[in-house]
């Protein structure tokens, strides 16, 4: 009797086919993949296709343009700043509450928006103008007006401090420095700026 050298293939089982929120889930991820390695100009529709192991019609369905799946995809994956530390005290507090923004910055969702803000131009930016600021800016504003509200109740922080201005240093400072300086914001960064900008911009005079 002769025996066949060849032997049948086990039977693949097929992967079951992702639907629904999964693959919005999957399309999403790898837009900010996309976003995150390749930036803004270099993402595609089809690169992200790929990404996600699906095909192309698929993203379409869901997102008529590059502009909308970015949107969304931003908007899901930004982290959420839900609430204030409360360390004891306001240099404690402005100190985690840095450390959770930077945390936020150099995260994949952190550098896909940044990728975002530096490469879109000016109408394409409008398009993530609502993502940005209810995103990012209002909630890391209401948190900063959190802990300087709760230190003017402790009396470490003068009446007026919880200005616009005053408000906007800690964001404008961090952006800048990462920009245009290429700051990872170290423990020491983070440490200086709060103790020689924001913990003297917030005493009263001569105290």
């Amino acid at each position: 009797m002769v025996t066949s050298r060849w032997t049948a293939a086990p039977a693949q089982t097929a992967s079951p086919r992702r639907r629904g929120a999964v693959l919005e889930r999957a399309i999403l991820d790898a837009a900010l993949d996309q976003l995150s390695t390749v930036g803004w100009n270099g993402l595609t529709m089809e690169g992200v296709a790929a990404g996600a192991q699906t095909g192309k019609a698929a993203v379409y369905r869901r997102w008529p343009s590059k502009e909308d799946l970015v949107a969304d995809a931003l908007q899901a994956g930004l982290p959420r700043f839900d609430e204030a530390p409360d360390r004891g005290n306001v240099r404690d507090d402005l100190l985690e509450l840095c450390r959770q923004a930077r945390e936020a910055m150099f995260s994949r969702p952190g550098f896909a928006l940044r990728s975002v803000i530096h490469e879109c131009d000016t109408l394409q930016a409008e398009r993530f103008h609502t993502v940005i600021i209810g995103g990012v800016v209002e909630p890391t504003v209401k948190l900063l007006k959190e802990v300087l509200e709760r230190g003017i109740r402790r009396g470490e922080v003068r009446p007026d401090a919880a200005n616009g201005y005053v408000l906007d240093a800690i964001p404008a400072m961090m952006m800048y420095r990462s920009k245009v300086c290429g700051s990872e914001w170290s423990e020491r960064e983070i440490a200086e700026m709060i103790d020689q900008l924001m913990v003297p911009l917030l005493r009263s005079p001569g105290a």
